[in-house]
């Protein structure tokens, strides 16, 4: 009402001012004038409680205020009039500015101004636009442009909207009544200045009586107490904003608010019975689970969490519970070993309690039960006295002597009887036996401390139903002096022949196998108690120093001198031996320097033996570097020898053989290195004429039974040696035979009679590298050719 009445005053107010004098405004000859009134072309409903009246346009201050409409028919905005326009038809209206031809049209001859299209405040409130008055036949200005106002008024066309809805909310199970749960936000695109169509109010459609909301702030909070998450979780609230204060007429949105109950410890952990009974084998491992209980909680999550305790019971240390933390379940373990002959049963109490406590509810709870264990008796295996038995044994222990015992039980009420074995794979060499019944060990072999000090073995227990158990046996062996002493190496002294009497020739010492507790101690003597050359003296250190008794040693009289040194032991019994000390004599300088030793017959004999060997190796040597080089020259093409086309084998040695195939099955045979048809006579060589005439070599025989290869290499070496006329043609002449069967042929050249210009070995470029610089080698240029 108090909007009508505003609107009456101001409509009273315009028509005054429209019929008044007609003074031009902005102190120009234009003026402006307001429409008539016209009746609007889409009326609003009851529902919006606006009056029943006609759209109007009405002009303020150089302003036009319209509200805003949907068309589709034009609408009068307001009419500009100038005080030139005396019915003169050459006057012309026109319009410029937002929305000048498009939103808005004037007519030319009336200044009628229409809105063409739909308005709408929500997307433009205002439009500024500029009128002037032209002469219609020249287009020029009659009057300077004037500016005006078209303001669009709004009406209530736009609902309220949830723009962030749905909504999800939650609150604590057992929430007092008006505890906070979320707010919910609505907007209204209408102008929230003008009237009341963006004053919205919020109300509950569905949700009730478990919720409510605050009409102005749209707070949603708990209207019913007590309400149980176990008994239901979810409500669903839908929740309106209406505009126009609430009012019949405004239009209204809704949305959907999801709350959900959150747990809290409001309920005790529950067994699902009162006593639990589980039966385990004795024989259960420490740490193994012997049952499960569980305590169930309605609540979720952490409040739903319970740890397990033993809180009573006979002997509570030999079981432990503990909890899954998957299952939430109470397990139960084994602490200590079981022995169902001492113990048959168990009963325990068992406590189940929250871990986390609640503020509301005070917390936390608990429950318990009473478990029973019953132990089942299990097969075990016999138990040894031990885990790990020492012995100890002497070295000289005779054959079938006892070293020790071992003992084992069985624990079950049977008390089956125990058998004893030995472990082979830990007594390879069988050295020792045990009793099968009393479990006496007793020595198999000898025994050697020098080759084996400690012996490990494992010996293990049965009963009857073939429950095995194992123990180690250590067993030593002491020391007995079975051991004679001797040179610690082996001495090799040297002599001056101007030496003078009592000089130190050699220190000695001596080395024992044996190892007494009290250490070694050694005495030495000459084998020869009165040696007339030398003698020993005691170093008091378990050596001693072998002395010169005169000066007389000559290398022409005696060279070496053989001294026999006899080594005992303290042991007992005692031990001795007696090892040679050779003492060569040699020419010393002044100084006592060795300057000349006649070497020994055995040092000669090395030195010639190797001189020997490496004579023969230098000559095979040669002889292959001898033959590559010929054979790359290629100065003839013909055989060095003549000989049967078909038999290239001559003086053949083959290694690195590639075979041919299956044709390629001769043997090695160490008589080719022996020329057959050099044995009785000499061959003509074609590739040399000697000036001098040379002479027939009488071939070597060989034995019954083969080559002796060492006199024919010597043989042959020493006929090379003294034939000046030729190369050692007759050492190897064919290498790398290839068996008939190889596709590549044979690459000698022994076997053609062609010369160097009928032989093209281009083919070998063909080869691939491996090939291409053997190809360059054999290939001959025109520049060689005439050469």
């Amino acid at each position: 009402m108090q909007r009508d009445l505003w609107t009456s005053l101001l409509l009273v107010w315009i028509t005054c001012v429209q019929y008044s004098s007609m003074a031009p405004l902005n102190n120009q000859s234009q003026s402006l004038q307001t429409a008539s009134a016209m009746i609007p072309r889409n009326r609003p409903s009851e529902g919006q409680r606006i009056l029943s009246r006609a759209k109007r346009g009405w002009v303020w201050n150089q302003m036009f205020v319209l509200e805003e409409f949907s068309g589709p028919d034009p609408i009068l905005v307001g009419r500009l009039h100038t005080d030139l326009d005396m019915g003169n038809k050459n006057i012309k209206y026109v319009l410029a500015g937002e929305g000048a031809g498009t939103i808005f049209a004037i007519n030319e001859r009336t200044g009628d101004i229409h809105a063409m299209k739909r308005l709408d405040r929500e997307e433009k409130a205002e439009y500024t636009l500029t009128a002037q008055v032209i002469d219609r036949d020249t287009d020029k200005p009659l009057e300077p442009p004037s500016e005006f106002i078209i303001k669009v008024q709004d009406i209530n066309d736009n609902p309220p909207q949830f723009i962030e809805g749905p909504y999800k909310g939650s609150v604590p199970e057992m929430s007092q009544v008006g505890t906070s749960v979320t707010r919910v936000t609505a907007t209204d695109a209408d102008d929230p200045v003008y009237g009341n169509s963006a004053r919205l109010v919020y109300s509950i459609l569905e949700g009730q009586p478990y919720f409510s909301i605050d009409q102005t702030t749209a707070i949603i909070r708990v209207a019913l107490a007590g309400m149980d998450r176990e008994m239901r979780e979810e409500y669903l609230v839908v929740i309106q904003a209406k505009d126009m204060g609430g009012h019949m007429g405004g239009l209204s949105g809704t949305t959907t608010v999801t709350v959900t109950l959150t747990d809290i410890n409001d309920n005790p952990p529950k067994f699902s019975k009162g006593s639990y009974e589980f039966t385990i084998p004795e024989d259960l491992g420490i740490g193994k689970p012997g049952g499960r209980v569980k305590a169930n909680d309605r609540d979720i999550g952490e409040n739903a969490k319970s740890a397990y305790s033993i809180i009573g019971g006979d002997e509570r240390d030999v079981f432990e519970i503990v909890t899954d933390a998957q299952t939430q379940e109470g397990i139960l373990r084994l602490k200590k070993p079981l022995d169902f002959e001492s113990k048959k049963s168990y009963n325990l109490t068992v406590v189940a309690t929250n871990i986390r406590a609640d503020s509301i509810t005070g917390g936390p709870y608990m429950d318990q039960a009473t478990v029973k264990i019953i132990i089942e008796d299990a097969d075990e295996p016999p138990v040894f006295t031990k885990s790990a038995y020492l012995f100890d044994v002497h070295e000289n222990a005779a054959i079938n002597t006892v070293i020790g015992a071992v003992a084992a039980r069985d624990q079950d009420a049977t008390h089956s009887q125990v058998r004893y074995f030995i472990d082979r794979h830990t007594d390879l060499e069988r050295q020792f036996n045990i009793n099968v019944d009393d479990g006496k060990i007793t020595l198999a072999k000898p025994l050697d401390r020098e080759t084996d000090m400690w012996h490990n073995i494992t010996v293990t227990a049965t009963e009857v139903r073939n429950q095995i158990s194992r123990a180690i046996v250590a067993i030593k062996v002491l020391d007995i002096n079975d051991n004679a002493p001797e040179f610690a190496t082996e001495y090799e002294a040297f002599l001056c022949e101007n030496g003078k009497p009592g000089q130190v020739i050699q220190t000695i010492s001596a080395v024992d196998k044996d190892n007494p507790s009290q250490g070694h101690t050694f005495h030495y003597r000459l084998e020869m108690l009165n040696n007339p050359n030398f003698t020993i003296k005691n170093n008091l250190n378990n050596s001693i120093s072998v002395l010169a008794k005169h000066d007389s040693f000559r290398r022409q009289k005696q060279e070496t001198y053989l001294l026999p040194i006899v080594v005992t032991d303290d042991g007992e019994p005692p031990m001795s031996s007696t090892n040679t000390l050779t003492i060569r004599v040699c020419g010393c300088s002044r100084d006592g320097t060795v300057q000349s030793c006649k070497r020994m017959k055995s040092q000669t004999f090395e030195l010639h033996k190797a001189k020997v060997e490496l004579t023969k190796w230098m000559f095979l040597c040669l002889s292959v570097i001898v033959v590559l080089f010929v054979t790359l020259r290629r100065h003839k093409n013909e055989p060095l020898i003549i000989k049967d086309d078909e038999d290239v084998r001559e003086n053949i040695i083959r290694y690195d053989d590639e075979g041919g195939g299956e044709e390629d099955t001769e043997a090695f045979d160490i008589a080719t290195l022996q020329n057959p048809d050099g044995i009785n006579g000499y061959l003509p060589r074609k590739d040399i004429k000697p000036d001098l005439q040379f002479m027939p070599r009488q071939g070597q025989h060989s034995g019954p039974n083969g080559v002796d290869v060492d006199e024919f290499i010597n043989v042959r070496l020493h006929e090379a040696d003294n034939d000046p006329t030729a190369p050692p043609y007759d050492s190897i002449q064919i290498y790398g035979y290839e068996g008939r069967g190889s596709i590549a042929g044979s690459l000698s050249s022994l076997e053609t009679a062609s010369s160097d210009s009928d032989q093209n070995y281009d083919y070998l470029r063909e080869w691939g590298p491996r090939f291409r610089r053997l190809g360059e080698l054999y290939s001959v240029g025109e520049s060689d050719k005439e050469t």
